[in-house]
């Protein structure tokens, strides 16, 4: 009964939105003062995003495929989660794995070990040593404290480094003196749960202080046979900011804390010992400390330097369980010269790591010290008024294959005040990473092995060629297409048809497409946002290598031909705010994962000055799908919702 009545509760409520859309489009008295609705195009456009040149400039002006994902978004969208909120942007392919797990990717190449998207938080490179990928189950935030998230579709290697091949994700959280007093929230539904506080306070008449934590768990989703998938996961995370500034002096102090545990896997019978082997639960926890200066002068000139410290841990006696230290540090500066601006930066990076073996999972040595050093540099020329050149090197060397060489070149147009094309020519590279040269699968770490690191492993070599546009019209209407070519050389694969598989560097091949977003005012309290992707892959095998698997494996094909949504946000009174989402992803053949249709819904009423409330509902439209992975063995996520209460005085 309990089943039906939120089934049919679900339905009245998709229902009940179409009503309201009906009703929107002649009732102008559903129009408020715009309290919750996202900020306006013309505002949209000229928010200012730093990870395109590492320098503050107006979305309008940015020669790269850009997408911002404001904090204004997120909140209307009830997402609850770092990867939830990811799926704002219609460019990105989410294919949820697990109920913590997350396949996120740019252009193609999506796993749940992506290793051609970089990812930052407040400046800090969040990706692990082990496979130059991101365990998501390891991010978060308070999702309130998030100024924007800056996505690039395309290439950042000359600024950003090796890694930054396919895109770039920068989650910047807001500057103290933005977040005084205190916050409180707490969300419940049928699936998952946690709740949050902070507290921002004034340290003197140029310093402020946060502090937050939060507590979140998620229940356990099923299989396709209706066994339980054990991918239940509980999190606890506490933090703090400082910023001051003195004359022309800027400091942040940031760190986080955090630590987490899942459901108990069970054990598996290990036939080459003749016993069951406890599985036990995936432990996330770590820690982390940034520290950064930034002055600028009344010259335009200015310099930044940041520092940070890492601890990862994870524990999982399935798949592998490693712990790593890592320090990072950074000097940037730059200089104008009348029109023009040069701006250069090094940095050093060391992670020290040790990583105890899986089921059948082995890191060879098992410790181990990797060391990174670039030095860049980029010119900005102004040609004429409306033409803009960018020019940038950067040189950054890796313990595996040395010096790696990362141009690039850009070209803008700004032909009109609200017309920008752009063109780009750049080289990216993925570096070796401990996964390429040092793993080994079998029974035991003296062998027989299945899968062999390949001591020779070199680099995957990305050159790519980009043409966008970017525009408004009449005031109501923006929108932004980028058409795009990698050609690829070197990506992975194996070597031989017998085992050991080693790996090997002996794939190319092309990968080019378009991707799009649109935003669009129909009345003054409604709006629309659209996008999508188009990806064709064209990969075969170099002459004279074999692999069993060759261009159809996994790693390889985890991408939708295409995929798209569309987002309709409505003030229905001065201060409320609906928001619909539909998101379609086309099927990913080589895993057998049929095309699916996603449609969420959120409501939120601020019904005190003080305190709002919010209704999240997610896959109305599917009761019982699956994302990522073979159907036999991959995770249904099923109809949930949840209820979010927020207090802020």
């Amino acid at each position: 009964m309990l089943k039906l009545a939120i089934y049919y509760g679900f339905r009245s409520g998709v229902y009940f939105f179409c009503a309201l859309v009906c009703l929107a489009s002649w009732r102008e008295t559903f129009a408020g003062d715009g309290r919750f609705v996202q900020m306006s195009f013309e505002d949209l456009l000229q928010v200012k995003i730093s990870s395109v040149s590492r320098r503050e400039e107006s979305v309008s002006d940015a020669a790269a495929s850009i997408y911002v994902i404001t904090n204004e978004a997120i909140r209307n969208s009830g997402a609850a989660t770092i990867p939830e909120a990811l799926r704002l942007d219609p460019r990105l392919q989410v294919s949820r794995i697990t109920a913590t797990q997350y396949a996120i990717g740019i252009r193609g190449f999506t796993t749940g070990v992506n290793n051609k998207l970089l990812v930052m938080i407040d400046g800090r490179t969040i990706y692990t040593s082990l496979f130059s990928g991101v365990f998501w189950d390891h991010q978060d935030v308070m999702l309130e404290d998030i100024e924007r998230i800056e996505v690039i579709s395309g290439p950042g290697a000359t600024l950003w480094g090796t890694n930054a091949v396919n895109g770039v994700i920068n989650i910047i959280t807001k500057r103290t003196s933005a977040t005084h007093g205190w916050l409180a929230a707490a969300h419940s539904g049928n699936s998952e749960r946690g709740a949050r506080v902070r507290y921002g306070t004034e340290l003197g008449e140029d310093a402020h202080l946060r502090v937050y934590g939060k507590v979140f768990s998620v229940d356990a989703n099923r299989y396709l046979s209706g066994q339980d998938a054990n991918d239940g996961a509980a999190r606890a995370q506490v933090g703090f900011r400082t910023d001051w500034k003195s004359a022309d002096d800027r400091f942040t102090f940031q760190g986080d804390v955090y630590k987490g545990g899942g459901d108990d896997r069970g054990s598996v019978y290990a036939f080459w010992k003749n016993a069951d082997i406890a599985l036990g639960d995936i432990e996330p926890s770590g820690n982390n400390l940034l520290a950064r200066w930034e002055r600028k002068h009344e010259d335009g000139s200015d310099i930044h330097v940041q520092a940070y410290w890492d601890y990862f841990k994870r524990r999982d006696s399935f798949l592998f369980q490693p712990t790593s230290r890592t320090f990072d540090i950074e000097l940037q500066q730059a200089t104008p010269f009348d029109q023009h601006r040069i701006m250069w930066g090094l940095g050093y990076r060391r992670t020290e790591d040790k990583v105890d073996d899986g089921l059948l999972t082995y890191f060879i040595p098992a410790e181990k010290t990797l060391e990174w050093g670039n030095l860049f540099s980029m010119a900005d020329l102004h040609i004429t008024d409306a033409l803009t050149t960018t020019i940038g090197l950067r040189l950054e060397h890796n313990e595996y294959t040395g010096m790696e060489y990362l141009p690039s070149l850009r070209a803008t147009w700004k032909y009109s005040p609200d017309d920008l094309i752009w063109a780009s020519l750049s080289r990216a590279v993925r570096a070796p990473s401990r996964y390429d040269r040092d793993i080994f699968l079998g029974v035991s770490r003296e062998g027989p092995w299945v899968l062999a690191g390949g001591p020779n492993f070199d680099s995957e070599v990305a050159n790519v060629l980009e043409i966008g546009y970017r525009g408004q019209s009449w005031d109501r209407f923006s929108y932004s297409i980028t058409a795009y070519y990698h050609d690829w050389d070197k990506l992975r694969s194996g070597s031989a048809v017998v085992p050991p598989l080693e790996m090997t560097n002996g794939i190319e091949g092309k990968v080019y497409g378009a991707d799009f977003w649109a935003n669009a005012k129909i009345l003054p309290y409604w709006q629309l946002s659209a996008g999508g992707t188009f990806l064709h892959k064209d990969l075969n095998m170099k002459p004279g290598v074999a692999d069993p698997e060759g261009v159809t494996n996994v790693v390889l094909s985890n991408d939708a031909n295409y995929y798209g949504q569309i987002r309709s946000t409505i003030d229905t009174t001065a201060n409320s705010v609906l928001q619909l989402s539909l998101r379609y992803i086309a099927e990913l053949k080589n895993q057998d994962v049929p095309s699916y249709t996603l449609v969420d819904l959120s409501y939120s009423w601020q019904f005190h000055p003080d305190i709002s409330v919010a209704v999240t509902a997610q896959n109305l439209a599917d009761r019982n799908h699956y994302e990522f992975g073979d159907r036999g063995t991959a995770v249904f996520f099923s109809r949930s919702a949840w209820l979010t209460l927020t207090w802020e005085p």
